[in-house]
């Protein structure tokens, strides 16, 4: 398989995890009410979903080091088909949250692994090209999934949404058999071993040049996750848009990440990977500063809030893809640990601090706006303290 298609197929892998929350949100209250379940319940096939997903990628990151990257996408990939048909088949509300854990602990072996790969594949400034389009193609599935999924839902009820979710995977699983080779030439027979796991977690987090990247990408997206997390509150509960006039909003915020990754892969090459990220966190921390003003200003229309917002956008889009790529690239011997730590910290992270921004509600934009603000500054912070850090030529 060429490298083009490799990387198509790597990018729908790394996208499977989101495509399975975005799709199926639309069946949620079709699914309380076939199992006469709370909503709180049903709740829990997206929560212990995320959290299972943030987990597995600790376990598959390691394992890839150890044993190369396709066998374990393909176990993985095989259990996430599996635990699909589980979903579509389960008799109560209980199976059906755990074979979601199940489906996770399957589709959380993407993105490390096909991470992993590209680290494998490519150096510095060509993974970086390689994870912008990811990122781009990726930021796709918020405006685009929850659109199939209530189609499919219509037209054929709530559980042949998990059919055709098992369905990707097996055509995924399939096309990764046939059409991708082991990359990991380089395996680490320790890997696996406690202590050695250990002391490299201990050379990630140790490592100045690779904190400063990963709290970078995790700052960044947990700004964009205060406003996924607080958006509907106030868009909706405040100024009182229509679901579908907030669809549209929340669309054009994702375009916003769509169009940073696509300068990315168009001018990263150019700048190179830390320059990219100081322009991109700049714009987080300018753009969030002026969100918070017209906040706390009482300025409070749909455009104070998306137009800023926009913005924020294109900088997790110009900073995370880069923020990735330079984490990794200077860890090929444990590039699927590095690449899993780096994933857990930035989902871990950004849920949490999107919890505070839930329990701060205060019925006004201001504390959503606050914390994408600070989230913004903090990463303009955090890069110039990884910029000032010795050891390493971050500049292309």
């Amino acid at each position: 398989m060429s490298g083009v298609r490799v990387e198509i197929l790597l990018t729908a892998v790394v996208g499977l995890g989101a495509l399975s929350i975005d799709m199926f949100l639309p069946s949620l209250p079709a699914i309380a009410a076939a199992f006469a379940a709370p909503p709180a319940t049903v709740q829990l096939t997206v929560t212990l979903f995320l959290v299972a997903f943030a987990v597995a990628q600790l376990v598959y990151g390691p394992l890839s080091d150890r044993y190369g990257r396709r066998g374990v996408l393909l176990g993985g990939l095989a259990l996430y088909t599996v635990a699909g048909l589980a979903c579509a088949v389960a008799p109560s509300v209980s199976v059906l949250v755990a074979a979601r854990v199940l489906q996770a602990l399957g589709g959380g072996s993407g993105p490390v692994v096909a991470r992993a790969v590209v680290r494998d594949l490519y150096e510095h400034e060509r993974a970086a090209r390689v994870f912008a389009y990811m990122s781009m193609v990726q930021s796709l599935n918020p405006m685009l999934a929850p659109v199939v999924g209530g189609y499919v839902h219509e037209a054929l009820g709530w559980r042949a949404v998990f059919w055709v979710l098992a369905g990707a995977g097996v055509l995924l699983t399939v096309l990764m058999a046939l059409g991708v080779r082991e990359t990991n030439v380089r395996r680490d027979p320790t890997a696996l071993d406690p202590g050695q796991m250990g002391r490299n977690v201990a050379e990630l987090l140790t490592d100045r040049g690779y904190l400063g990247y990963v709290t970078v990408n995790a700052l960044m997206f947990g700004g964009q996750f205060a406003f996924i997390s607080g958006s509907s509150f106030v868009l909706i509960g405040v100024l009182g848009v229509s679901p579908s006039v907030f669809g549209l909003c929340f669309g054009s915020v994702a375009f916003g990440i769509m169009t940073g990754t696509f300068l990315s892969g168009r001018f990263g090459g150019r700048l190179g990977l830390d320059r990219t990220i100081r322009v991109g966190t700049t714009l987080g921390a300018g753009a969030g500063l002026v969100l918070a003003g017209l906040a706390w200003s009482g300025v409070l229309t749909v455009a104070a809030v998306i137009v800023p917002m926009y913005v924020f956008a294109v900088g997790v889009g110009l900073t995370l893809p880069n923020g990735m790529a330079g984490a990794i690239g200077p860890f090929p011997r444990m590039a699927g640990l590095a690449a899993a730590v780096a994933g857990f910290v930035q989902l871990t992270g950004s849920a949490v601090y999107s919890m505070a921004v839930g329990h701060f509600f205060d019925g006004t934009a201001r504390p959503m706006a606050t914390a994408i603000a600070l989230a913004g500054c903090a990463a303009a912070i955090a890069f110039r303290t990884l910029r000032s850090g010795p050891g390493r030529d971050m500049l292309a």
